[in-house]
């Protein structure tokens, strides 16, 4: 707070207990509200014509009493008058206890999977079906991919203006499962790999445990930056792009048409690969065309039932470039054993009768009602949320980091995660985000009370300093 300068003239003794004393009473009077920041200790000490050093014995005064919390380096904020904590006795920290915990087990706020919307009786039922009708598909192996397979990843995938060919498609245990099997196919020890800069991780991972080096391309608010991936093809070569086109996990960007079609230009000039994991771009029928559209011949196109129709069935599909299909395929099998014969039978029964499409307009409608609770419960924060999507992007008000900021909701037993679990390596600069996940097991209730307690620690920024040991 700049403009406050402390009346100090009315108080008897020691300079530094009167400043502390002036200070307590404008924190009860409300002329130092919580969450203001009081002025640097050199700024004070000239305003009001006294050392630094008293005005550094005054704040560890106020500090002692509980009325400030502060780091070094970082400024001294007022804590929540006693007056307002009309809370419960569980501790945030060693410091004090601000808020209430939300639940008495872990609020999950990290699962971006599709919330149950009556498909487990769908699932159910269809399994039945198989058992009944194909004994084999539950006690044997997979031998070959039906043809029935193939049209089921068709019609999932296609578009508007697009089908691909079913000798191009391929089954597969989930997304990340065709992601690692196309990485693992058409790139060797060492090779590069570029990502944007914030990405699904688990691929970021799995491409270093494999002995690829990431390269991480510029983002901005329309997602990847045609101008950064020239440059990155032209200087450091990668064999292959995993780009998010769609939903990008976890900012949420959508890259629009005349990007898409630069990034396709350059990657024809520098002969680059693109791997497209649109894992949730099936949830926008209005996306724009898709990289499988305009560079066939480069592009593998991932999807999968995740987010959608149900996480647990570990479906999805690679859409490949002419004359990779068998390569993927052989790589995919020798990573996972193949796809589960009677979860896929499941998923592609829920495809081709039309009940997929069914639950995922019951799961975008009960993601929009999600989206709208976060909206009323965080406005006046900035965020970038979609009603399609189950996650959102939240940008950190000052002083919170990601990491204080998760700490303090873990310790209230509730679970975000940081921006850092979505960087491709080490960064010089920090990204004040967290993402919160608004799907899975949560319920409605548990969403409610998850988002109190980050709108209160949101409100408090005070409480950045109370996560410190």
């Amino acid at each position: 707070m700049t403009n406050w300068l402390p009346e100090l003239s009315d108080n008897k003794g020691p300079l530094y207990v009167r400043l502390a004393d002036a200070i307590e009473r404008d924190i009860s009077s409300g002329a130092l509200p919580a969450g203001s920041k009081l002025p640097p200790h050199r700024n004070l000490a000239f305003d009001i014509g006294v050392t630094v050093g008293t005005v550094s014995r005054a704040y560890g005064v106020v500090r002692e009493r509980g009325l400030v919390a502060g780091e070094v380096g970082r400024g001294t904020y007022i804590k929540s008058p006693a007056a307002d904590r009309n809370f419960t006795s569980n501790n945030l920290s060693r410091y004090n206890g601000l808020l209430p915990k939300a639940h008495p087990e872990l609020t999950l706020m990290n699962s971006t999977s599709a919330p149950e919307v009556g498909q487990a009786k769908m699932i159910a039922r269809i399994f039945t079906e198989i058992a009944e009708e194909d004994p084999k598909a539950i006690s044997d192996y997979l031998r070959h991919i039906p043809d029935s397979w193939r049209e089921a990843g068709r019609r999932w995938v296609a578009r508007k203006n697009w089908s691909p060919s079913l000798a191009n498609i391929l089954p597969t245990q989930g997304s990340h499962a065709a992601l690692v099997s196309v990485l693992n196919t058409v790139t060797g020890t060492g090779d590069r790999i570029a990502f944007e800069e914030l990405t699904y991780p688990a691929t970021v991972r799995a491409s270093a445990l494999m002995g690829r080096r990431s390269i991480k391309i510029a983002t901005t608010d329309q997602g990847l930056d045609p101008e950064a991936f020239e440059h990155v093809c032209a200087q450091q070569h990668p064999k292959i792009a995993v780009i998010v086109s769609t939903f990008n996990n976890p900012t949420l960007t959508t890259i629009p048409l005349e990007n898409r079609l630069k990034i396709v230009e350059s990657a024809r000039r520098h002969n680059v690969l693109i791997l497209d994991d649109d894992t949730y771009g099936v949830l926008d029928d209005d996306a724009p065309p898709l990289f499988s559209e305009l560079a066939p011949e480069r592009t593998f196109h991932v999807t999968s039932l995740s987010k959608s129709v149900a996480a647990g069935l570990r479906s999805g599909f690679v859409v490949c470039p002419t004359g990779y299909a068998t390569r993927v395929m052989n790589a995919h099998r020798l990573i996972t054993g193949s796809a589960p014969r009677a979860i896929m039978e499941i998923s592609t029964r829920l495809i081709l009768s039309g009940e997929a499409d069914q639950i995922m307009a019951k799961v975008a409608l009960d993601n929009a009602a999600r989206v709208e609770k976060v909206r009323a419960a965080l406005a006046g924060f900035e965020f970038r949320s979609d009603p399609r999507c189950p996650f959102v992007w939240l940008r950190l008000p000052e002083p919170w980091l990601p990491s204080t900021f998760c700490k303090a909701a873990r310790a209230q037993n509730v679970v975000v995660e940081e921006a850092d679990e979505f960087k491709v390596g080490q960064t010089e600069y920090a990204v004040p985000f967290v993402r919160i996940g608004i799907t899975g097991e949560l319920e409605a209730d548990r969403l409610d009370d998850g988002l109190n307690v980050l709108k209160q620690l949101l409100q408090q920024p005070a409480l950045a300093y109370d996560t410190i040991e």
